[in-house]
């Protein structure tokens, strides 16, 4: 290679170093804030995750020492403190049931209504507000009501159909309605799906109802 070839290709060489220098001063901050943005974002979602872990933690243990009480009113009332986000839902359900077992049902009742009615909650949440409000509210809620609320629950693939069937069936022996009754449980009794205390309870009922469960 002559010394000119040489020359030249130093200073094409230099050129380049220069035009790549003068890119990284133009442009190179742009990788700078995309690499801490990388970084950043990395450390703001274990911070994110370690908080909303602190925060499940101090849920739990408020809603462990509120269960702790002696007494339902008790519990009912040291439920009502706890604020635990997502877990509002799961603290309505259990303060509804220390409601009732105080026999405060109306108020049992009114912290279910809002679970029951709303379409943005989890079918599994909601569907079990359903059930609990049919179960609890036995005695101010007629049959006949009873029966329409639960049959949006009772669909195939519901995560509480049998146990929707089976309130639905004590709602029509209540009215009267007794073929109907026996009917459900003989199809709850028969049912794949359904465990074996649940078939032991259609059967008694339909005992209770004068049907003969082996039929």
């Amino acid at each position: 290679m002559s010394h000119t070839d040489s020359f030249i290709d130093e200073v094409t060489e230099e050129v380049r170093r220069d035009k790549f220098y003068a890119f990284l001063k133009k442009y190179g901050w742009i990788g700078i804030v995309a690499v801490l943005a990388l970084v950043g974002g990395a450390a703001w979602t274990e911070y994110s995750k370690a908080k909303a872990r602190t925060a499940a933690e101090a849920t739990g243990d408020a809603i462990a020492a509120a269960l702790g009480a002696e007494t339902p009113e008790a519990r009912a009332a040291e439920l009502a403190n706890v604020t635990g986000g997502e877990a509002r839902v799961v603290v309505a359900m259990l303060r509804a049931g220390e409601l009732h077992a105080a026999g405060d049902v109306k108020g049992a009742l009114a912290l279910l209504a809002p679970l029951a009615a709303d379409d943005m909650l989890a079918p599994v949440y909601r569907d079990l507000a359903v059930l609990k409000t049919a179960m609890i509210g036995a005695g101010e809620i007629s049959p006949e009501d009873r029966i329409s609320q639960l049959a949006g629950i009772a669909s195939p693939g519901a995560p509480y159909r049998l146990l929707a069937e089976e309130q639905i069936a004590a709602a029509q022996a209540e009215m009267g309605d007794t073929q109907a009754a026996i009917d459900g449980y003989r199809a709850i009794s028969q049912d794949v799906d359904a465990s074996n205390a649940l078939r032991r309870r259609a059967a008694q009922m339909m005992v209770a109802l004068g049907a003969d469960p082996a039929e």
